[in-house]
């Protein structure tokens, strides 16, 4: 799996964290201006921008530099400067007690979790705060995301992510394996517009897809989206069901 062949349309099409999951985050005191944080999987910045945009000083990690180069170019876009590490969840290198909130978004279920939430907690100082993040899709019978997931399948076989309900319970064992305590988790829904452009772009840019396809699979695969698209959902933009699912914990 490598997200980095193709971060364009990673950068450009997948929507990322609402406001409001910030704006829980504030509500709760896990964030304040200036919290140090460390983005664990940052992707094309996502998460660390939302922390950012509130006065946090941002460090984000990936092990794709594809990647990175995305994320700071939509920090610049967005005005926003964070500092950015090529490196693994699991074995980050930095100093011990380092940060105030160990954050990952979109990305927890690709490390080998106990590792990283042992790694987290290392690079915590006491007190320090756990923040893990997802933002899915939500498939419900008949919908887009139903008939796109069946399309993914027929055009890889071999991809196992589809009909997630946009919880995800077995984080709180990871938290708790790592000794974090005051574990608490928080969900919502949100429509997400999605014009038919953008949702062949934001599928391409998935793990079944241009993460894992040659070139050839995923053009074609796209050929049969747009033809899905005009074909069954002709309403340009399309309401796309999306789910907010968030653990918070605290270091000892």
């Amino acid at each position: 799996m490598d997200f980095g062949l193709t971060a364009e349309d990673y950068g450009r099409f997948r929507a990322g964290f609402p406001a409001s999951l910030f704006a829980r985050l504030e509500a709760g005191d896990v964030i304040a201006p200036g919290l140090r944080v460390l983005d664990l999987g940052t992707g094309t910045g996502s998460l660390g921008r939302g922390f950012a945009g509130r006065g946090c000083r941002v460090v984000g990690l990936d092990l794709s530099t594809d990647l990175i180069a995305e994320a700071r170019a939509q920090d610049d876009a967005a005005g926003l400067a964070s500092a950015y590490l090529a490196g693994s969840a699991e074995r980050v290198g930095l100093a011990d007690g380092a940060f105030d909130i160990v954050a990952a978004g979109q990305c927890w279920h690709w490390f080998d979790r106990p590792a990283a939430a042992r790694e987290a907690r290392r690079l915590l100082k006491p007190g320090g705060r756990l923040v893990i993040a997802h933002f899915d899709w939500i498939p419900l019978a008949g919908n887009l995301v139903a008939a796109t997931e069946d399309l993914i399948r027929a055009h890889n076989p071999d991809w196992a992510f589809g009909g997630g309900t946009g919880l995800h319970a077995d984080w709180l064992a990871d938290a708790t394996g790592a000794g974090f305590e005051q574990i608490e988790t928080f969900s919502f829904d949100a429509a997400v517009a999605y014009s038919h452009e953008a949702w062949r772009g934001r599928i391409r840019a998935s793990a079944g897809v241009g993460a894992s396809l040659p070139p050839a699979r995923v053009a074609a695969f796209d050929e049969a989206l747009a033809a899905l698209l005009a074909e069954r959902f002709p309403d340009d933009p399309q309401a796309v069901p999306h789910r907010v699912f968030c653990l918070t914990a605290r270091a000892p």
